[in-house]
């Protein structure tokens, strides 16, 4: 096991991500953001909270995705569903999805997915803390990425105590 980021660089990491999103959305006019569960929801709630640090007054709607129904893969396990938690509409608004490891693609497509249920956006953007980019089975990519790695395809990478590991296979 490898610390990729440690909880020092993560939090740098996080701040830099909400300054770029902070810069690129000035007023956060029609700009929502959703945090995909479980390691997009704790990254959300972080960088969210930061924009709030950096934006005071600013009302930033933040909400949580649950994909689990909407997976290709459900077939293989029973997997519970987490509580949906999105108390605003997206319609005609941005949507800055937010998850922890970008990797295929899969769980982006199921975002992706999940989120044109609610409603139809203006426009959907993409922030991920890891980008693994050498192992994409879609053609998605990020608009916010913290940092890329290279792993083999059956390395982990998680999120776990304010850090981000690496597990090899």
């Amino acid at each position: 096991m490898a610390v990729l980021l440690s909880s020092e660089q993560l939090s740098t990491t996080i701040r830099a991500l909400a300054k770029t999103l902070s810069e690129r959305h000035p007023g956060f006019e029609d700009v929502v953001f959703v945090g995909i569960q479980q390691g997009g929801a704790v990254l959300g709630e972080e960088i969210v909270a930061e924009l709030q640090r950096l934006n005071p007054g600013k009302t930033i709607p933040y909400g949580q995705l649950d994909i689990t129904f909407y997976r290709d893969d459900i077939r293989k396990n029973i997997i519970p569903p987490d509580k949906m938690n999105i108390h605003f509409g997206v319609e005609n608004k941005t949507v800055i999805l937010i998850d922890d490891v970008l990797f295929t693609g899969r769980t982006i497509k199921a975002a992706l997915d999940v989120l044109f249920d609610y409603g139809r956006p203006a426009k959907v953007e993409l922030c991920v803390l890891v980008d693994r980019n050498e192992h994409r089975q879609f053609p998605i990519q990020a608009d916010y990425v913290g940092t890329t790695v290279q792993t083999s395809r059956t390395d982990k990478v998680k999120l776990v105590n304010r850090e981000v590991i690496l597990i090899p296979a």
